[in-house]
């Protein structure tokens, strides 16, 4: 197991233009500060649709939770919270998609099995 987070990133052509983010590692109090600078670089450059892949996220713990979240403001607009998920998540491991069913987040967020199922539901709300 990899305790440090690593980010790589793609963008690709959905209904509309995508950034994924690829997580490996734990989504901790370490990695927090990595994935909202990465957030916040995407959104400066023009980025407005996320998908964060979470297959090789081995752990998340409260503080990644917190960076969910605030990656969730980053990319959503307050008038559009309940109309369009700028944010969606894919391929979480069953433990880290228990956490995140728990806690509510998939309320907000939606979850998706795989990239391409994720990647055609942009665009589509």
């Amino acid at each position: 197991m990899n305790s440090d987070l690593k980010i790589s990133s793609e963008e690709v052509q959905a209904g509309v233009p995508v950034s994924i983010f690829h997580l490996r590692g734990w989504l901790d109090a370490q990695g927090e500060g990595l994935l909202l600078e990465e957030a916040r670089k995407a959104s400066d450059g023009g980025a407005q649709y996320l998908l964060i892949d979470m297959s090789d996220v081995d752990t998340l713990t409260s503080a990644g939770m917190r960076a969910l979240q605030k990656v969730y403001l980053i990319f959503t607009p307050k008038l559009e919270q309940l109309k369009v998920a700028h944010l969606k998540l894919c391929n979480a491991p069953p433990q880290i998609y228990n956490v995140l069913g728990v806690t509510g987040f998939l309320h907000q967020i939606p979850m998706y099995e795989s990239i391409d199922a994720a990647l055609e539901s942009f665009g589509r709300e």
